[in-house]
């Protein structure tokens, strides 16, 4: 063999082997399900029990652990299980909490335009945060939302 041949190939080799790790996000971050059904399960694979079944695509969560195509997920109760990777989109979204009807305003001012009110439970596309406001799509319906209402937001 030729002297080239054989000092090409460690080099090579390390050119292709790239650490399944840097495919994958660090934790935590959010992410919102996918799919309009989901299965929470108690482990990271198939073979482990369903133990929740999400029925709300949209659905913000925050991703706490990562293992093979699984993510450890925390949804918005603080329940915690595995979902499988590809059911999650790296897309912000967020979910209305707290008591009472939550105002959607005009702009990020507590005296703007009131455009509507929305109940706890909705469920949203997550835009710009500022100043104590988000952005948010609910349906199509844009608007401004305290902050404070949402369960989704911030840093993870």
């Amino acid at each position: 063999m030729r002297p080239f041949a054989v000092s090409a190939i460690p080099l090579l080799l390390t050119l292709i082997a790239v650490p399944a790790s840097a495919q994958d996000r660090e934790v935590p971050y959010w992410a919102t399900l996918r799919s309009e059904e989901v299965n929470m399960r108690v482990g990271p694979s198939e073979a482990f029990p369903i133990e929740w079944v999400y029925q709300r695509e949209g659905l913000p969560v925050k991703v706490i652990r990562l293992r093979e195509g699984w993510r450890l997920v925390e949804d918005p109760d603080g329940a915690q299980g595995w979902i499988v990777a590809r059911l999650l989109n790296p897309k912000r979204g967020a979910i209305v909490i707290g008591d009472g009807l939550a105002d959607i305003r005009a702009s990020a001012e507590a005296d703007a335009k009131l455009l509507w009110k929305v109940e706890p439970g909705n469920v949203g596309s997550l835009g710009d945060c500022d100043s104590g406001w988000c952005r948010i799509d609910i349906a199509g319906h844009k608007g401004w939302i305290r902050e404070d209402r949402l369960w989704g937001d911030g840093e993870p």
